[in-house]
């Protein structure tokens, strides 16, 4: 990948790659956890040999990018990292640009296109419609659905805050296994992307953003009017290309059951060969190209 880069952004000091012309049609990539900018090693570099201007940040709590000031509440709620983003095209005087991201990423993509769709020229969702609200988070699951989510009730107790602390390279390692459990990545790829999580916000972003997922931590008052607006689960009108492993291992909806949520051009496109979770780094050509048939559409 291209130089990392800094530019102050919102709250942030932001850790990003830009590659590509700078005259072209603008990308943003965001990235999910336990990954970090390499799950998009490959495919920016397919997007800007076709002309694209491709951005990529670090999060919150990730690589490069640190709080500006340390009285900020290290706060991972949904909508936060969401005005990260418009914060961070608005540094970089991007006005609209095709959005996408796997994981947080694709939670975080969905609800730029959702709540600012005048900056989203398209989207690129791995996993499709995953905004929420603490209230759905709130509720039971049945049983075997819950198992699949064991690692959000650990970070619940100050045992897994610790615990992730001390062992985030090994729990990112399990995860990326049993996320994606065909995909033979070697420890080179592993350890590249491992060296992010060192961040020193790092732990309290994700700790922070499981809990508040699930009612057990608190949002900042001046995100609420932006999560009532997602409680609402609200409709994606952008054009949009979702996208599904077929070996994928962590939870994910079905593609059947987000259908509705996009009312502008919407394809569906299941990539097969035992891609798992981390499609854009498992399968880059089959996320470049949707980034550009989205862009075409």
């Amino acid at each position: 990948m291209a130089p990392t880069k800094q530019i102050v952004a919102g709250l942030l000091d932001v850790g990003y790659v830009d590659s590509g012309p700078p005259d072209g049609p603008a990308v943003v990539l965001l990235h999910g956890w336990p990954y970090d900018i390499h799950t998009y090693a490959e495919a920016s570099r397919l997007l800007a040999a076709a002309g694209y201007r491709v951005v990529v940040p670090y999060l919150r709590g990730y690589g490069t990018t640190r709080f500006l000031s340390d009285e900020t509440h290290r706060n991972g709620q949904q909508s936060v990292l969401a005005v990260d983003t418009v914060a961070l095209m608005d540094a970089l005087g991007i006005e609209k640009a095709v959005v996408g991201g796997a994981d947080w990423g694709a939670r975080t993509a969905d609800i730029v296109a959702a709540l600012w769709p005048e900056r989203c020229a398209g989207l690129v969702s791995v996993s499709g419609y995953l905004i929420g609200s603490q209230q759905a988070g709130e509720l039971p699951l049945a049983p075997e659905a819950e198992l699949q989510w064991w690692y959000q009730y650990y970070f619940a107790t100050e045992r897994g805050r610790s615990g992730y602390g001390r062992y985030r390279r090994e729990f990112a390692r399990l995860i990326w296994r049993t996320a994606s459990p065909k995909w033979d990545f070697d420890d080179a790829t592993f350890e590249r992307s491992a060296a992010s999580l060192e961040n020193p916000d790092h732990v309290a972003i994700v700790i922070h953003n499981y809990r508040w997922r699930i009612g057990l931590g608190d949002g900042e008052p001046e995100y609420d009017t932006l999560e009532r607006r997602l409680a609402e689960a609200p409709v994606i009108n952008v054009p949009t290309i979702t996208l599904e492993g077929d070996a994928n291992g962590a939870p994910h909806p079905a593609p059947s059951s987000y259908t509705g949520k996009f009312s502008g051009r919407h394809l569906h496109r299941t990539i097969t060969g035992g891609i798992g979770h981390n499609l854009p780094q498992e399968a880059p050509e089959a996320f470049a190209q949707a980034v550009i048939d989205v862009n075409a559409q």
